[in-house]
């Protein structure tokens, strides 16, 4: 099941209206020139005094298996379960500090917007893509030795669509269920803040 569109209630484009976050993944091999795309969608999106604070680091099972299972043994065991066909682990990091060596309080709001990017040139590309926070961070920052300036935000994992039937029934069933958001009213409030009902 790879075409999900959010059943929204005004029309907005079918880019950002098809994408949502897939667990069935298929076992095959995610071209380098793929993943590349995503990273070059993601160095283009938009940032605070264009400073460009997201970095990633990026595990290929295909082209290094071994650091592959060093970022995948940082995944919480949930999470763990039902990433066994991802090819693609991609950690979204944010440089905290500015040019300067000041705080950047926009950079975990830059590196979202970037991660965003990346998420939505996936599913452009027919790839699934799910990002998450359930990953040991601190883990993560060991065993990579990544600077304490970069938080690690979140770890997107990439694959091809899997068929949903593989999932354990309980995923496969979050799997075709309808999508669904807050409505638009509890969500945004115009000409100002009034207290919710």
């Amino acid at each position: 099941m790879t075409d999900r569109p959010a059943p929204t209630d005004i029309a907005i484009h079918p880019l950002i209206a098809g994408r949502w976050s897939p667990r069935a993944y298929a076992d095959r091999a995610v071209a380098h020139a793929q993943v590349v795309a995503l990273l070059e969608a993601a160095r283009w999106a938009p940032s605070a005094y264009n400073a460009q604070p997201w970095r990633f680091v990026v595990f290929e099972k295909a082209v290094d298996p071994a650091a592959f299972e060093r970022a995948f043994a940082s995944l919480v065991p949930f999470n763990q379960s039902w990433n066994v066909n991802a090819q693609v682990l991609i950690a979204v990091l944010a440089d905290t500090l500015d040019a300067k060596g000041a705080p950047n309080a926009n950079a975990a709001y830059d590196a979202g917007a970037a991660a965003m990017a990346l998420l939505l040139q996936a599913h452009a590309q027919g790839l699934a893509a799910h990002a998450m926070s359930g990953f040991d961070a601190p883990g993560l920052r060991h065993a990579f030795e990544i600077p304490e300036r970069f938080a690690a935000l979140s770890m997107i994992s990439v694959a091809h669509h899997g068929d949903a039937r593989a999932l354990p029934s309980t995923l496969a069933e979050r799997e075709r269920a309808p999508r669904a958001r807050l409505a638009l009213e509890e969500i945004a409030q115009f000409g100002g803040w009034r207290q919710p009902h």
